[in-house]
């Protein structure tokens, strides 16, 4: 363990058996981050995605078995096509640089959202990732990308209806289970963390239907600027809280839904 590990585990002590399955992060605050410097945004961008290798590792070192981040929302396609192409070539290059590491860690990294709309290139990097790291068992890192909540819940919507319509499905069988195996996120655990940072209080179309019993953790800090401190805190702050998803005690007991799937 290094002095830096050794002192966050001063500060923020956690227990390693109850920690979240699935942590997910909306990374916000690059742009203000690099306004504050008078950078470009480019240069905000670069600096978080230093933030998202300082997080991986964090979180596979302290035993995060899921971690997903928003990387780029349907929203997005709104911003200049200069920005949108050095979002790319960033992401490009990411994959790039840390794919050995992802190997050596045993990381299976995997991509969700409407992922046609990315450049063919990005798309085919992607796809060379997923492959080069599917033997991954610690960890799951996703990166959600061109992707919006409220389009993968109409999406689901329509597989259903689809099978409906072609009598493979009766309406009355369509249940939250049935619902779930239909959204990107099909091979993943619920979130049990959502984390945002930079200040704002909201979800911003980022893993609605997932995230109806998530703990929610919301901190001033810029994406560029959060990173193994501010991740450990966040699981630490998780940790206080009492988690009842809506049950009693002797519920949660009974259902054992307080012990996270792993």
């Amino acid at each position: 363990m290094t002095d830096t590990s050794a002192s966050l585990e001063s500060l923020y002590p956690l227990d390693r058996q109850r920690l979240p399955a699935h942590v997910a992060i909306i990374m916000d605050g690059n742009g203000r981050w690099a306004q504050r410097r008078g950078l470009s945004r480019v240069r905000g961008h670069a600096a978080g995605a230093e933030s998202v290798r300082a997080v991986v590792r964090q979180a596979r070192k302290i035993g995060i078995s899921y971690l997903t981040l928003y990387a780029f929302s349907e929203e997005n396609w709104q911003r200049p096509s200069t920005e949108i192409r050095a979002l790319m070539a960033l992401l490009t290059r990411y994959l790039h640089r840390e794919l050995k590491e992802m190997q050596d860690n045993r990381i299976a990294f995997r991509a969700i959202g409407n992922l046609s709309r990315l450049p063919v290139e990005v798309q085919r990097e992607l796809a060379k990732t997923e492959a080069a790291t599917a033997e991954g068992t610690e960890m799951v890192l996703t990166l959600a990308l061109s992707y919006g909540a409220r389009s993968e819940i109409v999406a689901a919507a329509r597989a259903l209806a689809r099978e409906v319509e072609a009598g493979r499905l009766r309406p009355e069988d369509i249940d939250q289970a049935r619902f779930a195996r239909h959204l990107f996120t099909v091979d993943l655990p619920d979130p049990d963390l959502l984390i945002r940072t930079s200040g704002e209080f909201r979800l911003s179309n980022f893993l609605l239907w997932q995230s109806a019993y998530t703990e929610l953790y919301f901190t001033p800090t810029l994406w560029p600027d959060f990173r193994e401190e501010e991740f450990v805190k966040a699981v630490w702050e998780y940790q206080q809280r009492d988690r009842r998803f809506g049950l009693t005690q002797e519920q949660i007991r009974q259902t054992g839904i307080a012990n996270p799937r792993r």
